[in-house]
């Protein structure tokens, strides 16, 4: 959502006459688009302006911004603590940024501007053209939170759930694939918690991917984050009956413990979990699952850890992501007392090597068969190109000619646990 967010504000200053730069030293605007997910996120903001300053010691400063999530959480405390900021703008207002910028022009006067807006956000963004011409771009659909999980700033950061209305996002859709967009990535906090009521109709996720899945010229639907308690019958069926929706799935669970997600305050249970993916393999017998865990939280036992490492084992995950707890101050895990650190790394360490021997294993299966790829692009100084296959693993190959956007069978060759190499071969004649 950062990179979507960070496009859209390039789009947006863009209309007031800026542009890209990629040496740092000779601009005149430095934007940092910040995320609260990872931890230290603020004294990162902090150490990042420090490098600005010292780059800029003998040249006239630049107008500083922090936006995003830190901004939001930090909000005037970020101003106060480094006078070398000059604005702060919230998550739920970079719509504004261009009268935003051309009033401290005019005024010198440092800016706070951190109010949920979202619903005049989005109007905004309506009217901006979004330029994203990459073979794979993103749409963010849906924002905020309403699950309070007690380890995630999120809720506090982004807001109550909002999800954007339905014919913005199919036009926006429609505008990315003119531009020359293959894939299209739907974003939200809880993006399958997508709920526009429009005219007496209830649009959802499910809507939107059938909507998708009739524009010509598009190759590939993605979603995420999802949320175990919104899979519901309709977007499970989507599996079923939208053939550009992508065969993989990213289902966070944080935990293989009832204890721990009780605790973590998730509203869901792993029988539920596990119910729910038993319905998305009657319906999709190739899908695979990714997934995120929190190791350590506080309060977690070593038969809670267990439970996870039994749970990890039972899906098969694919892909997952793990990280050590660690507390956002504002949520009520922050309060909480902490596991051992050293038991924790040693849990995290295990938990990961199982994970990546999943992982590797599930790409051994594609060796010496094909699989299909779309291209993204040729890669720097070499011969090889660059894709993913439809289960989001990374694939290297050797061709003579290929174009981006193209949809190729490459035969796979080798791999490691994060990539596929192979080959395609072409008929086509590269031109002169």
């Amino acid at each position: 959502m950062n990179e979507y967010d960070s496009s859209r504000i390039y789009d947006l200053t863009s209309k007031i006459g800026f542009e890209k730069t990629n040496n740092k030293k000779e601009a005149n605007c430095y934007i940092l688009n910040t995320c609260h997910i990872r931890e230290k996120a603020t004294e990162k903001v902090y150490h990042e302006i420090g490098r600005v300053k010292k780059d800029f010691r003998n040249s006239e400063k630049p107008l500083v911004i922090i936006s995003g999530c830190v901004a939001q959480a930090e909000s005037e405390e970020m101003i106060k603590r480094e006078p070398y900021i000059d604005m702060v703008v919230g998550p739920q207002s970079y719509h504004k940024i261009q009268d935003l910028i051309l009033t401290y022009q005019r005024k010198k006067q440092k800016i706070n501007e951190t109010e949920f807006d979202v619903v005049k956000k989005f109007d905004t963004l309506e009217k901006i053209s979004n330029t994203q011409n990459k073979i794979s771009s993103f749409i963010t659909i849906q924002e905020g939170c309403d699950k309070f999980c007690h380890f995630c700033v999120v809720p506090y950061t982004r807001g109550p759930e909002y999800s954007r209305p339905f014919n913005q996002i199919i036009n926006e859709a429609k505008s990315l694939v003119n531009n020359g967009v293959k894939e299209i990535i739907l974003l939200g906090q809880n993006v399958n918690a997508y709920n526009y009521l429009y005219k007496n109709k209830n649009y959802k996720l499910s809507d939107i991917i059938r909507e998708l899945n009739n524009i010509n010229n598009l190759h590939r639907i993605r979603f995420t984050t999802s949320h175990p308690n919104d899979m519901t019958d309709d977007l499970i069926n989507c599996y079923e009956d939208c053939e550009k929706l992508m065969p993989l799935l990213h289902l966070p669970v944080q935990s293989g413990s009832n204890h721990i997600l009780k605790s973590m305050n998730r509203k869901h249970d792993i029988n539920s979990y596990l119910s729910t993916i038993k319905k998305l393999k009657n319906i999709k017998k190739n899908i695979k699952i990714s997934s995120d865990f929190i190791i350590g939280y506080p309060g977690e036992t070593k038969k809670d850890f267990e439970d996870t490492i039994n749970l990890i084992k039972k899906v098969d995950f694919i892909n997952s992501y793990s990280f050590i707890f660690s507390p956002r101050p504002g949520t009520p895990a922050a309060k909480m007392k902490l596991n051992n650190s050293n038991e924790s790394k040693n849990r995290l360490k295990k938990v990961q090597k199982i994970l990546s021997e999943i992982q590797l294993k599930n790409n051994k299966k594609y060796i010496d068969n094909y699989c299909e790829v779309l291209v993204e692009n040729k890669l720097e100084n070499q011969s090889k190109y660059f894709g993913r296959n439809p289960n989001m693993t990374s694939v290297i190959f050797d061709s003579e000619y290929c174009t981006p956007g193209e949809l190729v069978n490459v035969k796979i060759e080798s791999c490691n646990q994060n990539n596929l190499f192979g080959y395609f071969k072409s008929n086509k004649v590269e031109a002169a």
